[in-house]
């Protein structure tokens, strides 16, 4: 085949959505137009010479009602207004995926027949399509052409730098039909709806675990013990970009995330919603045995050691052990003769502000823990707790030796001294 028949081929490929009638010597003489001119855009958004852009607008012109483009006649104007209305006449038969036009369903059949005919010089990884192979290769060139007007930051290709918009716009639009939530891209709407369909595609070869995303590249690091991104200030490394993002934060200081309440700032999000709890009252965290509620996972696993008497924090002095910290603190001020804090009312000295509270109640008479069920109340949360047992039965503290049970650790500890 000789150069001149190839290139018509070329062009009759590349523009036969544009203009399906023309000769291959009209066209022959675009091309010849085309390597002297710059590009414009065509009615689906993709480059193409300004040939096809008739700037003389004076030769029965058509312009879209919808977004004000204009175009050399009715008939590409009306292949453009597809991009609004969303017609796609053109379906593929092997997958049935439908495209508003001809070109596009061309280079989607690509996918079936695997044809990748544009390869990176640089990589030799291939694609199925020119403008994959460009946005490609600035991966190797580190260019990134594309900025974001509002906070400056950059990206490879366009359709980056549009999503990226919408983090500050807020636009979501991408709705999910089952549940309503709604998404910046196409790609996050379609991780999503495998919770509803409980798909699961991505599947470790090493353990078998499966997930809905791709997040299975991250966990087969937790098996080869890989951590690709490290701290160039402390040399720590990681195996989540994600987490070394958070931990720069621990040198530059960087707190991005507030309170709209109190305004207190924290380097994680987790740390946000956690401290939002406080605002909200929210116990998410339930014992099992008693049911208590807790606002943060390590006040329940403190907790959890009142039921199985485990106590890990033990006293130098006199040897007796508590389940938390903090009560081995507060505790050491018995040895030290502390007493910070004072009554007002008769000047008795206490360790804590929580003693000195309730201590108080016995001068106001102030009772404000009530029970729903037969109206006895209580100075202490504590008291109603132990009350509400005999409405419901409850004995939460066994005996490990004859499983025996009480309703109160107090009572627990008097009776396995029967034991000794």
């Amino acid at each position: 085949m000789t150069s001149s028949s190839t290139n018509t081929i070329m062009v009759i490929s590349t523009y036969e959505d544009n203009s399906e009638s023309m000769s291959n010597a009209e066209l022959k003489l675009k091309k010849s137009h085309h390597s002297e001119s710059s590009h414009g855009n065509n009615e689906d958004g993709s480059s193409m010479p300004e040939a096809y852009c008739d700037t003389d607008t004076s030769k029965n012109p058509a312009i879209c009602d919808v977004c004000g483009k204009t175009f050399k006649n009715k008939q590409q104007m009306k292949r453009h207004h597809r991009i609004h209305t969303r017609v796609k006449p053109h379906v593929c038969e092997t997958c049935g995926k439908s495209f508003s036009f001809s070109s596009r369903l061309k280079v989607h059949m690509m996918i079936h027949t695997g044809e990748k005919q544009y390869s990176c010089e640089t990589c030799d990884k291939s694609f199925s399509r020119r403008d994959h192979l460009l946005g490609h290769m600035r991966t190797h060139t580190g260019e990134k052409p594309y900025s974001c007007e509002m906070c400056g930051k950059s990206f490879i290709d366009n359709s980056n730098l549009t999503v990226h918009m919408r983090s500050h716009t807020g636009e979501k639009p991408y709705p999910c039909n089952t549940c309503g939530d709604r998404f910046k891209d196409a790609s996050g709407l379609k991780s999503h709806m495998r919770i509803h369909t409980g798909e699961k595609p991505y599947c470790c070869q090493t353990c078998g675990k499966t997930f809905c995303h791709d997040h299975v590249i991250v966990h087969m690091r937790t098996h080869t013990g890989e951590k690709p991104y490290s701290c160039k200030t402390c040399g720590k490394s990681f195996s989540q970009r994600g987490s070394l993002t958070a931990h720069m934060r621990t040198h530059t200081g960087e707190k991005p995330y507030s309170c709209e309440r109190c305004g207190e700032c924290f380097r994680y999000y987790q740390g946000l919603s956690t401290h939002m709890r406080t605002h909200t009252d929210e116990k998410p965290y339930s014992c099992e045995r008693c049911g208590k509620s807790f606002s943060y996972y390590q006040c329940l696993r403190s907790h959890m050691r009142t039921h199985t008497s485990q106590k890990l924090f033990s006293c130098e002095k006199c040897g007796k052990s508590f389940n938390q910290s903090g009560n081995l603190t507060i505790h050491m001020r018995t040895h030290q003769g502390e007493k910070l804090i004072s009554c007002k009312t008769c000047g008795k000295g206490f360790s804590t502000s929580r003693s000195l509270t309730a201590h108080m109640r016995t001068h106001t008479g102030e009772k404000p823990y009530f029970c729903e069920i037969c109206g006895k109340t209580f100075r202490q949360s504590g008291g109603l707790i132990v009350h509400m047992r005999t409405h419901t039965g409850k004995k939460p503290y066994p005996c490990n030796t004859c499983g025996e049970k009480f309703k109160k650790a107090s009572t627990l500890k008097s009776h396995m001294r029967t034991h000794k």
